[in-house]
């Protein structure tokens, strides 16, 4: 006997084992969706140097392109060097290792800042520790002295506190070798990340001298799998994205950098202790976007105020000069940097950061916008395809005031009668159902008599009985018993 697969009794079977094989994997999904997290968690920490290293590369390709097209590639040529492969490889390699050296002397640059400059900040604040605290004892104490009420009710509160403050130590104690056991443990994650993130810089430089050759591997494979539209459709919603993202985040870290000098010079001129600790502070949390400036300046005032509490002035200009700065940065700074690389409102700015910040930390905080206006960017897309499709306009603002669509167009809401106005559509040769209407003698004689008609030219020259005009079918479409002539009599 010939086994055939398109017998009805084998597509039954297959049909059932294909759904009992989803009802098992679903069950197990729900019921044991912690084996799977498990699973998944330790793929990506093997693969971790591979996500670092594609990271890097992706980060590193627009300085290495910028340094093959504007520096190698017209350097060799005005040397008048021929056009082979081995000169596009002298090149690539070339480019690839003034690249790395960037990237090192960058993150050297950020090292040696860290000790050289701030590593001596943060030892002075532990240093001068006792000194800060008797400054604050000092100016409560000064407080406490004015205001003899407010004195006896923070007393009743520290000893209602007291005893809760000693349990807590208490139990604090026992738990010292448990906290060192978990210094110990980060201070070992620390060194795995960084060892990831040398091999994953390697794995960088093996993908920027082949990227050509892997986008080459993913088109191929996206026009084998799919319609040749579909990939076209796939390979320009990964050209937005790549866009959007650079865009975004380099703008975003250039941006910064400058905040941070002039945030520097700002709090030299003002003489504000530690200013190389807190222009660092304000240059890296603003690259969080609209919460950022808010983030570093919090804990500055409050160093600030540690330092010298009996001069408060300081803490209240320092916050001046900290708005200053970010009402330079969002209205003048950031858009000539920035421009509309996400097309995002204030609105949707607030909202991405609030939800991506929500699930993924700080991190999420930083990539959430570049994310959602993809997100938002795609279902636009798709709304505005369907408007076209139903001979729709897609500007938003078409909408604002609309109280209804027929066959005859937009009605508005009028703010004074609240009542509906018709508003013709801009492209009216087709009709409800998408046919196109034909230009028949018939309809170019109501189009004449529509514009003879004076007071139809405008919506307030509508007389109360007679609002209506030429509708998506070529009829005239008029409300009341009166022609237009008698119309235009009574408004004559």
């Amino acid at each position: 006997m010939k086994f055939k697969i398109n017998n009805k009794y084998v597509r039954w079977g297959l049909t059932a084992f294909l759904v009992i094989a989803a009802s098992i994997t679903f069950y197990y999904f729900i019921f044991h969706s912690s084996n799977i997290t498990g699973g998944i968690k330790m793929i990506v920490g093997i693969l971790m140097p591979v996500v670092f290293g594609l990271v890097t590369a992706y980060l590193l390709t627009p300085i290495l392109n910028f340094m093959e097209g504007k520096v190698l590639i017209p350097l060799f040529d005005k040397f008048r060097i021929k056009n082979t492969s081995g000169r596009k490889k002298v090149i690539r390699g070339i480019g690839i290792l003034i690249t790395a050296f960037f990237f090192v002397a960058l993150i050297y640059l950020l090292i040696f800042m860290l000790i050289s400059q701030i590593v001596p900040s943060v030892q002075g604040i532990i240093t001068n520790f006792d000194a800060y605290a008797n400054n604050v004892s000092n100016w409560i104490t000064q407080i406490l002295e004015d205001n003899p009420d407010f004195g006896e009710y923070i007393s009743k509160t520290l000893d209602k506190f007291s005893d809760q403050l000693e349990d807590w130590l208490n139990h604090l104690l026992p738990g010292t070798a448990t906290l060192l056991r978990t210094v110990s443990l980060s201070f070992i994650n620390t060194l795995d990340v960084l060892w990831d993130f040398v091999i994953g810089f390697i794995i960088s430089i093996y993908v920027l001298a082949s990227k050509e050759h892997f986008a080459g591997q993913a088109k191929k494979i996206l026009y084998a799998l799919f319609e040749k539209d579909t990939a076209n459709k796939i390979i320009r919603n990964f050209r937005f994205t790549h866009r959007t993202f650079i865009g975004f985040l380099s703008g975003k870290i250039i941006d910064s950098i400058i905040i941070g000098i002039l945030c520097f010079i700002g709090t030299t001129l003002m003489e504000t202790p530690y200013a190389i600790l807190i222009s660092l502070i304000i240059g890296v949390t603003n690259i969080i976007p609209f919460f950022g400036p808010f983030l570093g300046a919090i804990p500055s005032i409050i160093l600030i105020f540690v330092v010298d509490p009996m001069h408060p002035l300081n803490c209240v200009y320092f916050a001046i000069f900290a708005l200053a700065l970010q009402q330079f940065d969002g209205n003048i700074l950031g858009p000539k940097i920035l421009g509309s690389s996400t097309g995002l409102t204030g609105f949707w700015v607030i909202f991405a950061i609030t939800l991506f910040g929500g699930l993924f930390g700080v991190l999420g905080m930083i990539v959430g916008v570049p994310i959602f206006a993809i997100i938002y960017t795609a279902i636009r897309a798709v709304i505005c395809t369907r408007l076209e499709k139903r001979n729709l306009p897609a500007e938003t603002m078409e909408y604002e005031n609309v109280d209804y669509i027929d066959e005859d167009g937009f009605h508005s809401v009028t703010p004074k009668s609240r009542g509906s106005v018709p508003k013709w559509p801009k492209n009216s040769s087709r009709a409800k159902d998408g046919s196109k209407i034909k230009n028949s003698p018939e309809r170019e004689k109501l189009s004449e008599k529509i514009t003879a008609a004076q007071p139809l030219k405008t919506e307030e020259g509508l007389s109360d009985k007679m609002k209506g005009g030429l509708s998506m079918d070529g009829r005239l479409s008029i409300e009341g018993s009166h022609s237009i002539e008698e119309n235009k009599e009574k408004n004559q």
